[in-house]
This record gives structure tokens, sequence and C-alpha cells, in this order.
């Protein structure tokens, strides 16, 4: 599939300080609150993922970022079981925490790759926009 013309100036994810910004610094946080006590890192994790969703969401609407249409949903979604084993409703074991962040860091990876390799970089339907 042939890519739109890009929208460099509109793609926080092209542009370097903007990627660290919104999705750079989140995960920092992620990893750095690996060995902070509970709650506060529950609370890193939801804040980076609904910081990282909302920022995937935007970016989506304002440059039609293909994987940004997906993984925005993803990194919302993922504070559901994040919440529920911080907040020990759901036991993941005492390893859940590394999983949690695989299948995040793995997931965000593969929906990044999958969908810009099938459907392009931008998404024909909302860059006319």
């Amino acid at each position: 599939m042939t890519d739109p013309a890009p929208q460099p100036k509109k793609d926080w994810v092209g542009d370097y300080k903007t990627y660290i910004l919104f999705w750079g610094l989140p995960v920092i946080a992620m990893i750095g609150a690996i060995s902070v006590a509970h709650p506060a890192k529950t609370l890193i994790w939801i804040a980076a993922l609904v910081w990282m969703g909302l920022a995937c969401a935007y970016n989506a609407r304002r440059c039609g970022r293909t994987h940004c249409y997906y993984t925005g949903p993803f990194f919302l979604i993922m504070t559901i079981p994040v919440a529920l084993h911080g907040f020990q409703i759901l036991w993941l074991g005492v390893e859940g925490w590394k999983w949690l962040g695989i299948v995040i860091g793995v997931g965000a990876a593969g929906l990044w790759c999958f969908t810009e390799k099938l459907w392009g970089k931008y998404s024909n339907s909302f860059n006319s926009r």
C-alpha cells in the first residue's frame, strides 16, 4: 500500500522532542517505578499508560498516524489489568509486573509494526481532515 504524503509537522511520533515527552518519559517512569512500593507503582503505571494512550489518540486525530489508532486504545485498556494487579484484585503472581511490562511493550511494538506494515504509516481516511 502506498502511504499518503507524510505529515511530519503534525506527527508527534516523527518529532523526537514530542516523542520523548509523550512516550519516552512515561516509559522511563514505568521502568523507574518497578522497584517502588504499592500503591505508588500502580498509580505511576496507570498515569503513564493514560498519558501515552491519550497522546496516541490525539496524534491519530492530528495526523492520521495509523498505529496510533490502535496503540491509543491498547494503552488505555492495559490500565485495567495494571489496576487489578496493582490493587490486588487479580493476582498475576510474583512476576506479575514483569509480565504486564512484557505484554505492554510487545503489544505496543507489535501493533505499531503490524498496522503500519499492513496499512501504511498514515491512514487515508483521516488525512483529509
